[in-house]
C-alpha cells in the first residue's frame, strides 16, 4: 500500500467532493480516499500494483479540477501555486461583469438603454453587443463548463450543469444579456464561496503561524587552548531541533517547541493552546508549549517532543481532520441534492414543453423553464452548511476546544443528559485546607507549622496540601530530621530534638491516643466528605487539619449554564465515598450522584443513564476516565494540553481544565445547529416561492438570479458569523 496527498484546485464544498469520488471510483487500486476541504487536499491509499499516481491525477483532471502532490511516498513535496491558480477565478468573474456592463452600455448607446434593458426583439441585437455578452458568459462560465461537461458525461447532474444550462438556453431564446448574467452572477456566488472557505482556511493556518521556524538552541564548546566549555547560542531550524536540546526563549518571544523549565522563572500566555488569557506562572519542571508567549522572564527549557508532534502540530492536524468527520446536516444536504437536482432538471423540461405542446407560447414556457433552473440551483443549500461546520470547527480551535469533526460539532446540541466526573473536572483535583483544629493548648499556626514540617518530607498528596495551606498562614521553623514513613498510616520525624508525628484517624487509633470527643468529631469530618490528617507528639495529640477536594469556583455557574443550553439531566459520578459525592453535589447543584464506582462501574453507569435518558456526554480527565469516555455517545477531556492520550481518545479535547468551556462548547454546538437549519429552511422557501412564480407564469430570469445570488451571500455570511463566536471567562459558564 502506498499514500498519495494531493493539493486539489477547485475543491472547495461538498459537491466537488462527491464529484471526485465518483470519478476515482472506477479505478480497483485507489482503497481509500480522505478528503480536507478547509485546505483543499485530497489523500489516497492505493495500491502501486494496481495504479499509479499519474493514472489517479488523470482521474481527478477529467473533473475539470488539477491535482499537485503534496506528500508522496512519506515525503512532502512543496505546492507552487502559479497565479492563475490563485487569482485566476477572482479575474474571470470581474472580466465577466466587466464586458457585462460594456455589452449593457454598448446597447444603450446604440439602441437607448430602455431598449438594452428591455429588449422589444423588434430589433435583432447588434453583433458587437451579442459579443461581449457571449464574452461575458465565457468567462463567468469558464470554470463551470468542465464541470457541467464531466456531469453530462457521467450522468450525474449537478448545480454547475444546471447553470451552464439556464444561460445557453437564454442565449438560444434570444435572451443574451440574461444569459450572461446568469454565468456572472453563478461566477460570483462560486468566488464567494470560495473566499468563505479561504477566510477559515485562513483562521486555521494562523495557527501555523503561532510557532516560530527558529529556535535558540543552546551548545557547549570547548575552546582548544583551554579546558573552558562555553555555552553557545545557535539559531537552528525548529524541525531539525531534537529531542532533548537546551533551548533558550527570551522575554516576549513565543517558544518555538513543547518542553520543560529548566531554569528562570517566568509568566506564559498560553492562549493559542488553551484559549486562557490569563497567564500562567512557569518555573523550573513546569511544561510549556509551542506557539505559547513568554512574559518578562527569560527561561531555558529542554525539548520534549519534535516539531512535528507538538500539541500546537497536534491541534493543526486534529483541525484539518476534522473535516472528514462530516456533519448529519452535511450529509443530508449531499442526499437531498442528489435527488433535488435531476428532479428540478425534468420539472423545468416539463415546463418548457408541456404549456407550448398544448398552444401555449413556446418561448414564453422556455423562459420560465430557465427561470425555475437558476432558482432551484441548490447552490446556497450546498454551500451554506459546510461553511457553517468549518467556521464554528475553527471558532472552538481558536478557544482551546478540540473538536474532531462536523459530527461531533452538531452532537452536544442533541444531548440531553451529561456525565461528570468528579476529581479534576468538578473539583480541583488536588485537597486543600479546610479547616484547623489546634488542641493542648497549640494555636493553630504552631499545629500548622509542625504538621508543614513533616509534611515537607512526602510527596502524598494530603501533605503537599498542608505544606501548601502553611505556606503563607504559618511560620516557618527548624526543618524536621530523621523522617520515616508509615505506609498507609502517616509518618514520623525528629523537629526540635522531639519526636513528632502526623497520620490518619485509624494511626490515631493504632496509638492509643484518642479520646471519645475526637472520636466523634473526627468520624463527623468524614462523614461530611473531609480527609482528616492528625499531628502529635509521644505526649499528647497537637490537632488536626481537615482537608477537601475543593469544588472549581466555576462549577456551579457552569451546571447552570448547561441546563441553560439544553443539557436537562446532569449527573455526577465518582469513586469517592457518597458523603463526599453529596457534599460535592450540594454545592455544584448537579441532578444525581452515583458515588463509589470503580472504572468499570463508571462504563455501567454510562449505559444505565443512556437507556434511561438516551444519548450521554461523558466529561473526564482523558486517562483515568478512557473506557468511560469511549462507551459514551460524545466523550469530552478535560485539561488536555499535552496530554496525548486525552487528545487521542475523546471526541472533544478541553485544551485547559476550565469547566466553563464546556458550557461555551453546548451553546456553540447549539448555535452553529441554529444557524445551518435556519439556512436550510431559507434557502428552500426562496425556492418554493419562485417555482410557485414560474408556474404562475410570473417568474422572470432577473429576480431568479437576484434570488439566487442573495440568497447564497445571506448564508454564508450568517455562517461566518459562527467565526466570532467568544469564548466565556472562568467566571461566566
Amino acid at each position: 500500500m502506498a499514500k498519495i496527498t494531493y493539493h486539489i484546485t477547485g475543491m472547495d464544498c461538498a459537491e466537488e467532493v462527491a464529484t471526485l469520488r465518483a470519478a476515482l471510483k472506477p479505478n480497483s487500486g485507489i482503497q481509500d480516499l480522505t478528503f480536507d476541504v478547509l485546505n483543499g487536499m485530497m489523500t489516497v491509499q492505493y495500491d502501486d500494483a494496481k495504479t499509479s499516481p499519474e493514472e489517479i491525477a488523470s482521474g481527478i483532471a477529467k473533473t475539470g479540477m488539477r491535482a499537485q502532490p503534496r506528500v508522496e511516498g512519506g515525503v512532502a513535496v512543496r505546492v507552487q501555486l502559479n497565479w492563475w491558480d490563485s487569482h485566476g477565478r477572482a479575474a474571470l468573474t470581474v472580466a465577466s461583469g466587466a464586458l457585462l456592463l460594456l455589452g449593457f452600455l454598448t446597447h444603450g448607446a446604440i439602441a437607448g438603454f430602455g431598449e438594452a434593458l428591455h429588449p422589444s426583439g423588434k430589433a435583432p441585437l447588434p453583433i458587437a453587443v451579442m459579443g461581449l455578452y457571449a464574452a461575458a458568459l465565457l468567462a463567468g462560465a469558464w470554470f463551470v463548463l468542465p464541470k457541467a461537461l464531466y456531469a453530462v458525461r457521467t450522468l450525474r447532474p449537478d448545480m454547475n450543469l444546471l447553470m451552464v444550462l439556464a444561460a445557453a438556453g437564454a442565449c438560444v431564446i434570444g435572451e443574451w444579456m440574461e444569459g450572461a448574467t446568469v454565468a456572472f452572477l453563478f461566477a460570483l456566488s462560486l468566488l464567494l464561496e470560495s473566499w468563505s472557505v479561504g477566510r477559515a482556511r485562513r483562521a486555521v493556518g494562523a495557527l501555523l503561524d503561532l510557532s516560530p521556524p527558529k529556535a535558540r538552541v543552546l551548545r557547549e564548546h570547548k575552546h582548544a587552548h583551554d579546558d573552558h566549555h562555553h555555552v553557545h547560542e545557535d539559531m537552528i531550524d525548529v524541525a531539525a531541533v531534537p529531542v532533548g536540546a537546551t533551548v533558550r526563549v527570551k522575554p516576549g518571544e513565543r517558544f518555538p517547541l513543547d518542553g520543560k523549565i529548566l531554569k528562570g522563572e517566568t509568566s506564559v500566555n498560553e492562549a493559542p493552546i488553551t484559549g486562557e488569557s490569563i497567564p500562567v506562572t512557569k518555573q523550573p519542571g513546569s511544561d510549556v508549549f509551542a506557539g505559547t508567549i513568554n512574559g518578562d522572564g527569560g527561561v531555558d527549557f529542554v525539548s520534549t517532543k519534535e516539531a512535528t508532534d507538538t500539541t500546537l502540530a497536534r491541534i493543526i492536524k486534529m483541525v484539518g481532520e476534522a473535516q472528514q468527520h462530516r456533519a448529519p446536516s452535511e450529509q443530508w444536504v449531499e442526499k437531498f441534492a442528489r435527488v433535488y437536482t435531476p428532479l428540478v432538471m425534468v420539472t423545468a423540461l416539463v415546463v418548457a414543453v408541456v404549456p407550448g405542446l398544448v398552444g401555449g407560447n413556446w418561448d414564453k414556457w422556455i423562459y420560465e423553464a430557465l427561470s425555475l433552473l437558476v432558482i432551484a440551483c441548490p447552490c446556497a443549500l450546498v454551500i451554506s452548511t459546510p461553511v457553517s461546520i468549518v467556521a464554528a470547527l475553527t471558532a472552538a480551535a481558536r478557544n482551546g476546544v478540540l473538536v474532531k469533526g462536523g459530527l461531533f460539532m452538531e452532537k452536544p446540541a442533541r444531548i440531553r443528559v451529561l456525565a461528570l466526573d468528579k476529581t479534576g473536572t468538578l473539583t480541583s483535583g488536588q485537597p486543600e485546607v479546610t479547616q484547623v483544629f489546634p488542641l493542648s493548648g497549640h494555636t493553630g499556626e504552631e499545629l500548622l507549622s509542625i504538621a508543614s514540617a513533616i509534611s515537607s518530607q512526602s510527596t502524598h498528596p494530603l501533605s503537599q496540601g498542608v505544606v501548601r495551606y502553611a505556606e503563607t498562614r504559618a511560620p516557618k521553623i527548624a526543618a524536621a530530621t530523621d523522617f520515616r514513613n508509615l505506609q498507609g498510616k502517616g509518618g514520623t520525624a525528629v523537629l526540635n530534638g522531639e519526636r513528632v508525628w502526623i497520620g490518619s484517624h485509624k494511626h490515631l487509633e493504632e496509638r492509643g491516643q484518642e479520646t471519645p470527643a475526637m472520636h466523634a468529631q473526627l468520624e463527623e469530618l468524614s462523614a461530611n466528605g473531609a480527609s482528616v490528617v492528625v499531628v502529635g507528639n509521644e505526649e499528647h495529640v497537637c490537632g488536626y487539619i481537615a482537608l477537601a477536594d475543593t469544588v472549581r469556583d466555576e462549577s456551579r455557574t457552569t451546571i447552570a449554564a448547561l441546563k441553560r443550553a439544553g443539557v436537562e439531566h446532569v449527573v455526577m459520578l465518582t469513586g469517592d465515598n457518597a458523603g463526599t459525592a453529596r457534599n460535592i453535589a450540594a454545592q455544584t447543584g448537579v441532578d444525581e450522584f452515583i458515588a463509589e464506582l470503580l472504572p468499570e462501574g463508571k462504563v455501567a453507569a454510562i449505559e444505565r443513564l443512556r437507556d434511561r435518558y438516551g444519548p450521554v456526554a461523558m466529561i473526564g480527565d482523558g486517562v483515568n476516565d478512557a473506557p468511560a469516555l469511549a462507551r459514551a455517545d460524545l466523550g469530552i477531556a478535560m485539561g488536555a494540553g499535552g496530554t496525548d492520550a486525552a487528545i487521542e481518545t475523546a471526541d472533544i479535547a478541553l485544551m485547559n481544565d476550565n469547566l466553563a468551556r464546556v458550557a461555551w462548547l453546548f451553546a456553540h454546538s447549539r448555535r452553529t445547529l441554529g444557524i445551518i437549519r435556519a439556512n436550510i429552511i431559507l434557502s428552500l422557501a426562496v425556492k418554493a416561492v419562485f417555482v410557485v412564480l414560474t408556474f404562475a407564469g410570473h417568474a422572470s430570469l432577473w429576480g431568479a438570479i437576484a434570488a439566487d445570488t442573495g440568497i447564497s451571500l445571506v448564508v454564508v455570511a450568517n455562517a461566518l458569523r459562527l467565526l466570532g463566536d467568544g469564548s466565556p471567562s472562568a467566571h461566566q459558564g
